[in-house]
């Protein structure tokens, strides 16, 4: 039996998440009151259900605080469960909950962030608990159920450290998420060969011309073994994803061909790993 407690942060994509889990066949719940809890443990011990999901977060109030107990009383009693917490930053929350129109069921008639700030620290000791901490502030929903059918349908292991490879042009801003920057101007400029200028580092011809540079290679070597370093120093510190922007003037060549091959560098980390070109469509 797999019983995964689905919590997190509200408009992190818990409802989201629990229609995935009930699409692969988990019994799913939301918002169960935790009182009762013990009595619907019970009902899955002599039940026919296999895969249970149970949605909780924090519409439970005051009630939340006796969740602690409850999870407590289900550890002594050895019945085995899982916490899937959903995390986002707050500026995604925000922006989110603009465009949806919603209330926050914290904020009351104060601001949104208010109600997110309130949240995160009612919601600490979950966060804690859980097994599985997925930050789906940078995440597609298709890429949400990829990592959701991994880890509870495929039973693939899963790392809490997500890394982002961002491509980007300097011309259009720098993300204002990146973690880390880096600047390859310096190398050969496709833009100015004819026969380059309309492909992109997705394009052979372009990817040949910007790896023929024996700098872009040493520049690969030196960032992959620099993130090999730095890695598992913020895991330690208990980040859990990191953004690694590399722009160039347009981030159409050279900045998309080093994120693929960064990324193909990166294909067996333990860690999570999505590439994302920001302005490969923008036009010159």
């Amino acid at each position: 039996m797999r019983f995964v407690i689905v919590t997190g942060m509200s408009g992190a994509g818990k409802s989201s998440v629990l229609k995935m889990l009930e699409d692969v066949g988990y019994f799913c719940v939301d918002n169960l009151p935790i009182p009762l809890m013990k009595s619907f443990v019970r009902l899955i011990l002599n039940g026919k259900h296999k895969e249970i999901a149970l949605g909780i977060d924090v519409r439970s109030g005051f009630m939340l605080k006796e969740l602690d107990e409850v999870l407590h009383a289900m550890k002594r009693a050895k019945f085995p469960y899982e916490v899937l917490y959903l995390d986002c930053s707050p500026e995604v929350l925000i922006k989110r909950y603009k465009e949806t129109r919603r209330i926050h069921p914290l904020s009351g008639l104060e601001r949104v962030d208010k109600g997110i700030e309130l949240e995160r620290k009612e919601l600490e000791f979950l966060r804690k608990k859980a097994d599985v901490i997925i930050d789906t502030s940078q995440l597609l929903i298709r890429e949400l159920k990829t990592q959701i059918y991994k880890i509870y349908v495929n039973d693939e292991e899963f790392s809490n450290f997500f890394v982002t490879l961002l491509s980007f042009g300097f011309k259009y801003g720098i993300p204002v998420d990146s973690d880390l920057v880096f600047d390859v101007r310096f190398l050969p400029n496709p833009f100015y060969e004819a026969d380059l200028k309309q492909k992109t580092g997705n394009d052979e011809p372009v990817r040949n011309y910007v790896m023929a540079c024996d700098a872009a290679v040493q520049f690969l070597d030196k960032l992959d073994d620099m993130l090999s370093f730095l890695i598992p120093y913020y895991i330690a510190e208990g980040k859990n994803q990191l953004v690694v922007s590399i722009g160039c003037t347009g981030g159409k060549h050279r900045s998309v061909t080093l994120v693929n091959e960064l990324a193909k560098r990166m294909t067996d980390s333990e860690y999570g790993l999505k590439t994302e070109h920001r302005d490969i469509e923008k036009d010159d």
